[in-house]
């Protein structure tokens, strides 16, 4: 059995956990074994998981899971794992991950690997692949242990949809007090907007706009291309941007199909979270830039002048495009 933890949010499964399961199923396919997602709190229309994998859904309905806590998320899942004899067990590789998946690993004494892009190789071992140096090179990971965890990244798997409907039960788990320690006050979480992990198209700005007040004309191009904004650290150290729209080394790491920077240098900082996108667009109107030599395309000029025509540009083809 191969086990997937699919993580929901205010009821709702992130595009993520599709990853995840669609990427379990092909493990599970050249196994010749079934596919289990574990869905932990209260979380709607559970049985759509089977649309993306999922042959059976194992739904443990405790609102105190609603919430993360590692204690009791990573001792639902390992219980879970061994009742299935799951011999791998996927995960997203996002801050839920990076808290529950080494607990997991060390309760079913497994062998780990953080931020899979590929599926396994299984023609000798086990091996699995991974970035490693900030998206700079790859390591190859031979996990020998019986039981394996692997981390997806987000954004390096494909999302098939069929009509398949997953058999889903409900399961309690015997919690003790001390699986929740940490008592939740309150969460503020930010909606309307594709988180930038999960984001395929990024629009990003640096301190070549020179001011907050200048984030409209990146805003409109975002709106036109239906793309998630993110910033620098220096534009969110400056409080001109939210905190958690910052990407870079010490921010979040993406991985979209198309990152457009807007005056931004192109730091190796910055550039470790960013260097993992599969097309790169660079608009700075400094010719020795950094990001010049990191991304697929440049475009040599004034932010305030480009990004304008490129918006009115977008929305002109979509337009064209529903006409």
């Amino acid at each position: 059995m191969i086990l997937v933890f699919a993580e929901q949010n205010n009821g709702s499964f992130k595009k993520a956990s599709f990853e995840a399961i669609n990427y379990a199923s092909k493990i599970a396919a050249n196994a010749g074994t079934q596919v289990c997602a574990v869905v932990l709190g209260e979380a709607n229309d559970t049985a759509i998981l089977g649309n993306y994998g999922a042959n059976k859904v194992i739904h443990i309905q405790d609102a105190r899971l609603n919430n993360l806590e590692a204690k009791a998320y990573s001792k639902a899942i390992s219980t879970i794992a061994s009742q299935e004899n799951a011999q791998v067990i996927i995960f997203s590789n996002n801050n839920t991950a990076k808290a529950v998946a080494p607990r997991v690993a060390a309760r079913l004494k497994a062998g780990l690997v953080a931020g899979a892009i590929s599926l396994p190789d299984t023609s000798n071992g086990f091996v699995v692949k991974k970035s490693v140096f900030s998206g700079k090179a790859f390591a190859f990971v031979n996990v020998k242990s019986a039981t394996k965890v692997i981390s997806l990244t987000p954004n390096s798997f494909g999302v098939e949809k069929t009509d398949a409907v997953a058999e889903v039960a409900t399961q309690s788990i015997d919690f003790g007090a001390n699986d929740f320690a940490v008592k939740v006050e309150s969460v503020n979480k930010i909606t309307g907007i594709v988180p930038l992990g999960e984001a395929e198209l990024v629009v990003s700005g640096g301190r070549g706009l020179k001011g907050p007040e200048n984030w409209g004309i990146l805003e409109d191009l975002a709106a036109s291309i239906g793309a998630t904004l993110a910033c620098s650290r220096p534009v969110a150290d400056s409080h001109w941007r939210p905190h958690h729209e910052h990407v870079g080394q010490t921010g979040g790491t993406i991985r979209p199909n198309l990152y457009i920077a807007v005056g931004i240098s192109g730091a190796i900082q910055h550039l470790a979270g960013v260097n993992s996108s599969k097309a790169i667009v660079v608009i700075n109107k400094d010719p020795e830039a950094p990001f010049f030599k990191a991304g697929d395309y440049g475009v040599l000029g004034d932010a305030f002048e480009i990004v304008p025509k490129l918006t009115e540009a977008f929305k002109k083809y979509k337009a064209a495009q529903h006409a």
